[in-house]
């Protein structure tokens, strides 16, 4: 290069710092400055949260006596009485060597017992503790103790399956009160926040882990409210029922459950929503049991085929397969068919949006309700029963066996299936009730569209199209008609009482 294109060192600083400048103000330019003030305040340290709010999280331990040993051969194959510690504890060899010194003193009665450790924390000054319906699940004895090592005994003020919690209570001297923490608008957290957990994982007692929120509203398949908070903090056995905190302190969620092939932290936890879990422990504590709104609907969920059934743009909405008689929404006007695509002002996206929904709602009040009917969207005022006690499950009765059909049956080609009315030998046959109303399936076709949606022999087809059929050639005339208009058709299926729509689309 000519000397006289090479800068001088003067110069080169003075680019350079240009370059710098400009970086910076570009970066300025594409940081929202919403994004900045929140980038603004993360913590450099959670020491002073933690100072804070550690002295109200507490470690629950728990005790059951599973039997008398009877001594014999067979007891010198059974395990000493080890508390259950997760694998990996440093306690779990202590405990081995401690009870296995009395392994052979031939106490042939003695009380077997069983041991587990979780975590929790105090809602309430007087002594109120929250933590996991499966941390204290069938315990004979339930203590508390705190990070400064005092023990209270605890007892069992109630419990709630549904969302795995559970309301314990300490009592202290006469006017002692505990520390206590306060829940957060988990409403308001966003994927993305700081979060912080404490708990006390593998019994090693009090430990704190950080990280962000992962996701909302995940679905783990472990009860019918669930919509967990996905977080990325460290949570490992024994971590159950402890808190997730905001970074104002206050307890975003309730540690829950991990994904783990391991058994160990891999950066999946699911806490329970504060949202969720506060008017379930606010039950628990004036009342020892939890009451739930009530709507009084079976529901459904709207897939994309039965959206096109029933003219939604979207598949969202929960699809209304029946209503309980006298139940709240029965006497509102809600109808079998309906979509609920709103509720109390709350967009119903997905069907499993509605229970949780509804069960947070007060018990008596009066709800708008938006549904979807046959084309246009309806608004129903509601108010809310109690959900009353689950009834006793009656036994599933046994798969009916197919059997020639009867005479006068109709073979609707088009959906690969054969209908029949009605007849006392039908009813014994597929152990059809006496109430039962519509006309009876009795052959399903393989590979048909009957087939595609699990349709069987016995299963009962109560409407076509919305509109109820008595005999199978009426249903089998709507379903002709059906195919002249639209690529599929909807019919409301019978099951053993258990009704459900089905989008069927037509063979080509």
């Amino acid at each position: 290069m000519p000397e006289a294109f090479v800068p001088s060192r003067a110069g080169r600083v003075r680019a350079s710092l240009r370059r710098a400048l400009l970086v910076l103000a570009l970066s300025s330019l594409a940081l929202p400055a919403g994004l900045q003030a929140r980038a603004d305040t993360a913590p450099p340290s959670f020491a002073d949260l933690v100072t804070r709010v550690a002295p109200a999280v507490v470690n629950v331990a728990t005790r059951k006596d599973v039997g008398p040993r009877t001594g014999g051969d067979e007891e010198e194959q059974q395990q000493p009485d080890i508390p259950q510690f997760p694998p990996g504890s440093p306690f779990e060899e202590f405990f081995k060597d401690f009870f296995n010194r009395d392994k052979n003193k031939g106490q042939e009665q003695q009380q077997r017992r069983a041991f587990s450790l979780g975590s929790g924390f105090v809602i309430d000054p007087r002594g109120f503790v929250v933590t996991n319906n499966h941390v204290i699940a069938d315990s004979d004895e339930i203590s508390v103790s705190f990070s400064n090592e005092r023990d209270y005994p605890a007892k069992l003020i109630g419990r709630d399956t549904k969302t795995d919690l559970a309301l314990l209570k300490i009592q202290g001297k006469e006017g002692e009160t505990f520390p206590s923490v306060e829940w957060a608008d988990s409403d308001r957290a966003r994927v993305g926040d700081w979060m912080v957990a404490i708990g006390n994982p593998f019994g090693l007692g009090s430990t704190v882990t950080a990280g962000i929120i992962s996701a909302r509203g995940r679905d783990i398949h472990n009860g019918p409210y669930d919509d967990f908070l996905q977080v990325d903090a460290a949570i490992n056995r024994g971590n159950s029922g402890g808190p997730s905190f905001s970074l104002d302190g206050r307890v975003l969620g309730v540690n829950t459950a991990i994904f783990s092939p391991t058994g160990t932290n891999v950066g999946i936890g699911f806490a329970i929503p504060a949202n969720l879990a506060k008017p379930v422990i606010d039950s628990l504590m004036q009342t020892g049991k939890v009451a739930r709104g009530w709507l009084g609907v079976r529901i459904q969920n709207v897939d994309q085929q039965l959206a096109e059934t029933f003219g939604l743009k979207d598949a969202r909405g929960a699809l209304v397969a029946s209503t309980t008689p006298g139940g709240p929404a029965e006497k509102a006007g809600i109808q079998q068919g309906d979509v609920v695509v709103e509720f109390d002002g709350k967009t119903i996206d997905k069907m499993r949006s509605l229970p949780r929904i509804v069960a947070e709602t007060p018990i008596g009040k009066e709800v708008d309700v938006k549904v979807w009917r046959k084309g246009q969207e309806k608004d129903v005022h509601v108010t809310l029963g109690e959900l009353p006690e689950e009834e006793q499950a009656a036994e599933a009765a046994q798969p009916p066996q197919p059997a020639p059909g009867p005479t006068g049956q109709v073979t609707v080609d088009p959906l690969g299936m054969t209908l029949a009315a009605i007849t006392p030998e039908l009813k014994s046959q597929y152990n059809i009730a006496d109430t039962a109303k519509g006309v009876i399936v009795t052959d399903v076709k393989p590979n048909s569209p009957a087939a595609s949606e699990s349709l069987r022999a016995g299963d009962l087809v109560v409407e076509v199209a919305q509109e109820p059929v008595t005999n199978p050639s009426e249903a089998a005339s709507k379903i002709t008609q059906a195919k002249k208009d639209k690529k599929s058709v909807l019919l409301l299926i019978d099951r053993q009482g258990d009704l459900r729509f089905v989008a069927l689309k037509f063979k080509e």
